[in-house]
C-alpha cells in the first residue's frame, strides 16, 4: 500500500479503507523506535473494538507497546503470518506487515485520523 494514500493515528497505527473495510498495521516510524521485535499479541477474529482501545501489543528487546484500534469495528481477518515472521512488520509495514482487517462500523472515525504529511510533521515533533 502507498504509505501517502492512507490514514494515520498518533498512536502510530495505519488505515487503509476499502469497501468498508480498514485494513491496519503499525508505520515504520513505529517500528524503527521500538528496533529488536520478539513478540506480537493480536486479537481473535470476531472480536469488536471501539476506536482507541488496545486491540493487541508488540513487544521489543526494549518494551512491551500496545496497539490501539484507530477505527471502530469486528476484526474480520487477521495476519497469521505475523506471529512467526515478525521480520515483515520491518521489511514491509505497509504491505505484508498489515495487522487485522476489521469491518468499520463507524467511517466517520477516519476523519479523526491524520495524513501522511500531519503525521511525519507529528511524528518529527514527537522525535525531540
Amino acid at each position: 500500500m502507498d504509505p501517502e494514500t492512507l490514514k494515520y493515528a498518533k498512536t502510530h497505527e495505519w488505515v487503509h479503507m476499502d469497501a468498508g473495510v480498514a485494513t491496519i498495521g503499525i508505520t515504520d516510524f513505529a517500528v524503527k523506535e521500538l528496533t529488536d521485535l520478539v513478540y506480537i499479541g493480536l486479537p481473535d477474529v470476531g472480536r469488536n473494538f471501539d476506536a482507541g482501545e488496545v486491540f493487541g501489543e508488540v513487544e521489543s528487546v526494549k518494551a512491551v507497546s500496545d496497539l490501539y484500534a484507530p477505527l471502530s469495528g469486528e476484526v474480520l481477518e487477521i495476519n497469521q503470518s505475523l506471529p512467526d515472521d515478525l521480520a515483515l512488520l520491518s521489511d514491509d509495514p505497509f504491505g505484508k506487515g498489515w495487522m487485522m482487517k476489521l469491518k468499520v462500523s463507524d467511517a466517520s472515525s477516519l476523519d479523526g485520523l491524520l495524513d501522511r504529511a500531519a503525521y511525519q510533521a507529528y511524528c518529527a515533533a514527537e522525535d525531540h
